[in-house]
């Protein structure tokens, strides 16, 4: 497992680095954190300097000091590159991790060389109201009534993975969602249904591949088909029996997909050494 470095504060920001090349980041969602990537990390380290971060509130991360903005996620990714010294970056976001690359495109476009959205939508913002206070009532009801994370997993895994699911990925996902911090992620769940990214998507330039889990239930296939559709050019790749954890299911597939993709644009992205 690679070893977790830190951006300096105010809120200091952990990532893990493999590799040296091209870079590419690495987003997780909102459940998740760095150890979700570890397979990407693997097989992309090899020609790519990869890196995945553990956002603000998550992992080795600092806690937010303050109420949480959605858009504090895009300023952190920001500070990533610049510590990195990179002034492009591909990046690979998975759920929530692919709606703070929609929101980073709107606010530091200039800085991505690609964008991979896994597993995403257009933002929560851009659902009816009553679906968004029935998202908050089953994610916060249970903590705000007092159960933990950690008691909360296992029913929150049967909705984000299929049944087919390797157990060993199966069981690292329970990891991840046991070691969530409550305060950070009821505020990161409380930021997550302000997001609206669909008036970015038309504006989009920068080459673009949307990935889903055809058993995706969470965000499923029909949501992925809007992204590509709307991104100009973009490409759509489906992940045959796969949930919403594409790259943790089927991290073969997933890598290939991806893999083609960056490789076809690697040179759009700063190239870095191992740091």
């Amino acid at each position: 497992m690679s070893t977790l470095r830190h951006t300096p504060g105010p809120v200091r920001i952990a990532y893990r680095r493999e590799g040296a090349g091209p870079l590419v980041v690495f987003l997780h969602g909102i459940g998740g954190n760095s150890s979700n990537w570890l397979e990407q990390l693997e097989a992309f380290g090899g020609r790519f300097c990869a890196v995945a971060w553990d956002a603000r509130g998550y992992g080795a991360s600092d806690d937010p000091p303050g109420t949480l903005r959605f858009g504090d996620y895009a300023d952190d990714l920001c500070r990533l590159l610049d510590h990195l010294a990179a002034e492009a970056a591909h990046l690979v976001g998975m759920s929530m991790g692919g709606m703070i690359i929609q929101d980073f495109y709107a606010r530091y476009g200039d800085r991505v060389a690609t964008l991979t959205l896994a597993d995403t939508s257009v933002g929560l913002g851009a659902a009816a109201e009553e679906a968004r206070r029935d998202f908050l009532a089953r994610r916060l009801g249970p903590l705000e009534g007092g159960l933990s994370p950690r008691e909360l997993a296992p029913h929150l895994l049967d909705v984000l993975m299929s049944p087919q699911a390797p157990s060993h990925m199966a069981e690292r996902l329970r990891a991840s969602l046991a070691a969530l911090r409550p305060e950070p992620y009821k505020q990161a769940l409380r930021a997550i249904v302000t997001t609206d990214f669909r008036a970015v998507l038309p504006n989009v330039r920068a080459p673009t591949l949307v990935v889903v889990g055809a058993e995706d239930r969470v965000t499923p296939p029909s949501l992925s088909e809007t992204l590509a559709a709307t991104i100009p050019g973009a490409e759509k790749v489906i992940i045959e029996g796969a949930g919403h954890l594409s790259n943790m299911e089927r991290p073969d597939a997933f890598n290939a997909a991806v893999g083609t993709f960056l490789d076809r644009h690697a040179v759009r992205a700063s190239t870095l050494g191992t740091g």
